[in-house]
C-alpha cells in the first residue's frame, strides 16, 4: 500500500483527470527482496511491458532475457508486448487503476509526465549504488530527469543526421561533410544543377524534428526554465533566425518540392529510395532498413551530421526509450534487477545491435560505434556531441498532442511569416505550460 495519491492528467487526448490508486498489482509478493535469492523468489513473477516493433527479433530476445533473467533471480519474467498506437492512454489507465506492470518501455518525452503524476518511482539512488551513475549517455540520462531526479533508466535511442545519394554527390563535386550553414546551401545548389530533375534537400513540412536542428543550430531553443517555470523561446529572433533558413530551403532556394510541405519523415524515405532525393534528414536507425529493403541503395549512402551555423554539428533530438518501474511494483528489488539486466551489457548491446538504435549505457554504445561502420559514426558523433532534449516538463506531452511545432513549420511553408507563426506558437506553449 503507498500511502500518496496524485492527479495524473490523461495527455494529450485530453481525456478527465485520473488519480492514481493507492494499491497495485504489479509482481508478486512483498518488498525488501533479495533479487539474488534464486529459491526465494522461485514463486515470484515480474511484468514487462515493450513495445511492438522496434525489434525485428522480438521474440528471440524475449526469450533469452527471460532464460537469463530466471537464471540470475530465480524470478519469473512475464513480457507483454504493446502496440505504440494508443499506448499513452493504456499506461494513463493503468497507472490510475493499479494494473500496471513493474517494469515498462516508456518513451522519452513521457516519462516526465508520468513522473510528475507519480506513476514512475525514483531511481536515482539505486542506479548510484549500483555504480552506473556516470556510465548513462547524458542525453538520455536529461530526458528522464525530472526535479533533479532520475526516473528513466536509458535504455536505446535514435537521432537524426544527413543521409545522402554518393553517386548524385559525386557527380555534383559536393560530397565533403558541410562545415556550417553555407556549406550545405553550397552542396544544396550544386545538386540541383547538376541533376535538375531532383529533389536536392526536401524540407519534410510534418516533421518537426528534422527543422529543430536549425533552430538549436542558429542558438535558439524551444522554451526555458527558471525557477521552475517554462516560458517559451521558440519566437527568439536565433529561433527565428533558423526556422527562417530552413523554410527558405523550400521557399527561396529550390531545394524541395512543393508537395513536400506535408511530407513525413517516410515520404523523404520513399523518394530517396526511388533516386529521386539527393540527400536527406533522417534517423540513425534507417540505414538499416535501406540494407534491407534496397541493397543496391545501401551501397550508394554517405551519411553528414547536421551543422550548426557556424560548425559542422548541430544539436539533433535525442529520442528513445527508458526502462522505468512503476511505482505500485511490490517487488522493486527485482524490478530494478531486470532493468540493469536490459539497460546494461550484454542485452544493452544485444538489442541495440538488434534494433539499430543507439544503447543508453556509454560502455555498449562505444561497443557498437566500435564495431559499426562510417555511417553509424556519424550518427554516433551527433549523439554524442550534440543529442539534446525536447523541454522536459509534465507539459511537454500537450504541446506534442497540440502539433504545435508542427503546425508552427507548415503555417511558414504555407506562406506565414516566420515571426508572426513563432508568436503564435509561443503564445500556445506559454498557455500550456502556465495552465
Amino acid at each position: 500500500m503507498i500511502a500518496r495519491r496524485r492527479v495524473l492528467a490523461a495527455g494529450a487526448a485530453g481525456s478527465a483527470a485520473l488519480t492514481l490508486a493507492a494499491c497495485g498489482a504489479g509482481g508478486t509478493g512483498g518488498g525488501g527482496t533479495d533479487p539474488t535469492d534464486t529459491e526465494a523468489n522461485a514463486d515470484k513473477t515480474i511484468t514487462l511491458w515493450i513495445m511492438q516493433g522496434t525489434n525485428a527479433k522480438t521474440d528471440e530476445y524475449v526469450e533469452a532475457l527471460k532464460t537469463a533473467f530466471t537464471e540470475q533471480t530465480g524470478a519469473t519474467l512475464d513480457v507483454q508486448v504493446q502496440p505504440w498506437d494508443g499506448a499513452h492512454d493504456k499506461f494513463v489507465t493503468a497507472m490510475s487503476g493499479g494494473t500496471g506492470p513493474d517494469v515498462a518501455e516508456v518513451g522519452t518525452t513521457w516519462t516526465p509526465e508520468f513522473a510528475d503524476a507519480g506513476g514512475l518511482s525514483d531511481l536515482t539512488a539505486e542506479i548510484e549504488e549500483a555504480g552506473l551513475k556516470d556510465s548513462l549517455v547524458q542525453g538520455l540520462v536529461e530526458s528522464g530527469t525530472l526535479d533533479g531526479k532520475l526516473y528513466g533508466m536509458p535504455w536505446y535511442a535514435g537521432v537524426r543526421s544527413i543521409l545522402g545519394n554518393k553517386e548524385k554527390l559525386e557527380a555534383a563535386g559536393v560530397a565533403e561533410q558541410p562545415q556550417s550553414w553555407d556549406d550545405l546551401l553550397t552542396m544544396i545548389t550544386a545538386l540541383k544543377e547538376s541533376d535538375p530533375d531532383s529533389i536536392p534537400f526536401p524540407v519534410a513540412g510534418a516533421s518537426s524534428f528534422s527543422m529543430l536542428p536549425f533552430v538549436w543550430g542558429a542558438g535558439g531553443d524551444i522554451a526555458t526554465e527558471e525557477g521552475g517555470e517554462w516560458t517559451a523561446t521558440i519566437n527568439s529572433p536565433e529561433s527565428v533566425e533558423g526556422l527562417t533558413w530552413y523554410t527558405d530551403l523550400a521557399l527561396k532556394h529550390d531545394a524541395s518540392t512543393a508537395a513536400a510541405s506535408t511530407w513525413l519523415e517516410t515520404d523523404s524515405l520513399a523518394a530517396f529510395l526511388q533516386g529521386d532525393v539527393g540527400m536527406f534528414i533522417t534517423g540513425s536507425w534507417v540505414p538499416a532498413t535501406i540494407e534491407q529493403d534496397n541493397p543496391e541503395m545501401f551501397e550508394k549512402l554517405v551519411a553528414y551530421t547536421i551543422p550548426a551555423k557556424d560548425s559542422p554539428v548541430a544539436k539533433s533530438f535525442l529520442g528513445g526509450s527508458h526502462l522505468c518501474r512503476f511505482e505500485e511494483s511490490q517487488e522493486p528489488e527485482l524490478a530494478f534487477e531486470l532493468i540493469k539486466l536490459m539497460a546494461t551489457g550484454e542485452f544493452a548491446t544485444r538489442w541495440a545491435t538488434e534494433t539499430n538504435f543507439f544503447p543508453g549505457d556509454q560502455a555498449a554504445l562505444d561497443e557498437v560505434v566500435a564495431s559499426g561502420d562510417e555511417l553509424t559514426q556519424v550518427f554516433a558523433q551527433q549523439m554524442s556531441e550534440g543529442g539534446t532534449s525536447v523541454p522536459v516538463t509534465p507539459a511537454w506531452g500537450k504541446i506534442e498532442g497540440k502539433k504545435t511545432i508542427t503546425t508552427l513549420l507548415t503555417e511558414v511553408l504555407g506562406g506565414t511569416p516566420a515571426q508572426e507563426a513563432a508568436d503564435a506558437a509561443a503564445e500556445e506553449m506559454d498557455q500550456i505550460f502556465q495552465s
